[in-house]
């Protein structure tokens, strides 16, 4: 009798997985829906009451607002071990650490962080959220490698928001954070892993796999 909720409970799982991943996400990320629909009002508004001309200024920055949230759909396809990009941009330094977030030794990626690129972060790996480290993720992945996702230089002091909580499963490329003004992110494998990047190589969020965690033992 208790097989059949943990069975309906995984398949649900399953099928958000999908919706995060496909097609019913909205291409704007939703923190930028409100301020699309005060500006898309106050157009609406200038034109009618005031010279139609006005109405250029809103529509400029609904285009603006379009760039920033931007949020494309990305079909992920599952790569055993892989670790991919969670943003969009461009490699600017690979190094090994000896103590990582977690304390242990590490290779670090640093990726600067595409303005015109995805408004969201997507998860590296597949994994469980052991801890939210300030605007950042600690993953856990099924062969118990730790991955720590986190930002730093952040524009006009508006820091990356998770939406995702302490001890949820994300999938690889999930949805994961809001990156608003964010402008480097930074991955942390284990140094028995691999990196698979070079320096300057254009990465995309949850496409480009940037290096694989150590495989079981």
């Amino acid at each position: 009798m208790t097989a059949k909720p943990k069975q309906r409970k995984v398949r649900n799982l399953f099928l958000q997985g999908c919706i995060v991943h496909g097609r019913r996400n909205p291409f704007i990320a939703q923190e930028g829906v409100p301020l699309f629909l005060i500006v898309f009002a106050a157009g609406i508004l200038m034109v009618r009451y005031y010279n139609p001309w006005s109405g250029l200024i809103p529509a400029v920055a609904l285009v603006l607002l379009f760039m920033v949230f931007r949020d494309p759909h990305r079909y992920v396809t599952s790569v055993a071990l892989g670790v991919f990009s969670p943003v969009d941009g461009r490699v600017v330094a690979i190094e090994r650490i000896e103590k990582g977030v977690t304390g242990a030794p590490a290779h670090r990626i640093a990726i600067k962080i595409d303005s015109m690129g995805s408004y969201t972060a997507r998860s590296p790996v597949e994994g469980t959220i052991k801890d939210l480290q300030g605007q950042g993720l600690w993953l856990q992945t099924d062969e118990d490698a730790d991955v720590i996702l986190r930002f730093r230089g952040y524009r006009l002091g508006l820091a990356p928001r998770a939406f995702a909580e302490f001890g949820e499963r994300l999938g690889q490329g999930q949805r994961c954070a809001y990156l608003r003004l964010a402008r480097v992110a930074e991955v942390e494998l284990p140094i028995e892993g691999k990196v698979l990047v070079e320096l300057g190589q254009r990465v995309v969020a949850g496409t480009d796999v940037i290096g694989n965690v150590p495989s079981p033992r």
